[in-house]
């Protein structure tokens, strides 16, 4: 990408800023209209398999990153541990193969393309920068290329944000930037108190019970932190005490 290009995003990042801060927010909503999608989202990647979502341009992008947290695969997955993922149409045959529950569930919300850019400085694993659109189609070589220096610029702003944490240890895991669901964190905590499982293990217990049951995974949490259900080794003995 020419130097003129990177100015003409950082431009338009101050402009959506007007005098202050530059956000992931406005990271995003710069995403959208320099790609062409029809919305964004920053998603960071936490101990345990945990994600939260730092930001959402709409209810759709919110709704993706749920359907992510809920089932455990997608783009914004694949795309923390292999690279970018660019998916042209969800529809295809190869997509339905590759993520079974994500794809028919997206496109059940509205989705046709996603695009997850991972959010990485060496071995340091941030999380996802995503972008979809609701019609099938490729990002162009220069839509790309402005979505990854956008993904660079939120990392760059996750770890200056999580640098100035006292909270945090090494400045390199923003664990405690906006909790927009807290009940998913506090349930996964007990469920491994009642399995005396890892919480990665609780946590796929959790997703499991929110899938079987057509259920959004902040909802089942809710009930688990509510007492109104309880987790026990025998998967089928799971109780809804309501």
């Amino acid at each position: 990408m020419n130097t003129g290009r990177r100015i003409s995003l950082w431009t338009s990042l101050v402009d959506h800023a007007s005098g202050r801060p530059v956000t992931i927010e406005h990271v995003c909503a710069v995403a959208v209209a320099a790609t062409g999608v029809d919305g964004a989202s920053v998603t960071v990647v936490l101990p345990a398999a945990l994600r939260e979502t730092m930001c959402a341009s709409d209810a759709v992008a919110s709704d993706l990153e749920e359907l992510t947290l809920t089932l455990g695969e997608g783009p914004g997955i694949d795309a923390v541990e292999a690279g970018p993922v660019l998916v042209a149409d969800l529809t295809s045959a190869c997509c339905l193969t590759r993520w079974p529950m994500y794809a028919p569930a997206a496109v059940d919300c509205g989705v046709c393309a996603v695009f997850a850019l991972p959010l990485r400085v060496g071995a340091i694993r941030l999380g996802v920068l995503s972008l979809y659109r609701a019609a099938p189609g490729d990002l162009d070589p220069e839509q790309l290329a402005d979505a990854l220096v956008l993904a660079d610029t939120a990392c760059a702003l996750l770890l200056d944000a999580a640098r100035s944490d006292p909270r945090q240890g090494n400045g390199h895991q923003p664990e405690h930037m906006g909790t927009h669901h807290p009940e998913i964190h506090q349930a996964t905590g007990m469920i491994t108190v009642q399995l005396g499982v890892t919480a990665a293990v609780a946590l796929t217990r959790l997703r499991a019970y929110a899938y079987a049951h057509e259920r959004r995974l902040r909802d089942v949490a809710r009930d688990v932190v509510g007492r109104r259900l309880r987790f026990h080794p025998d998967r089928s003995d799971d109780r809804d005490d309501r």
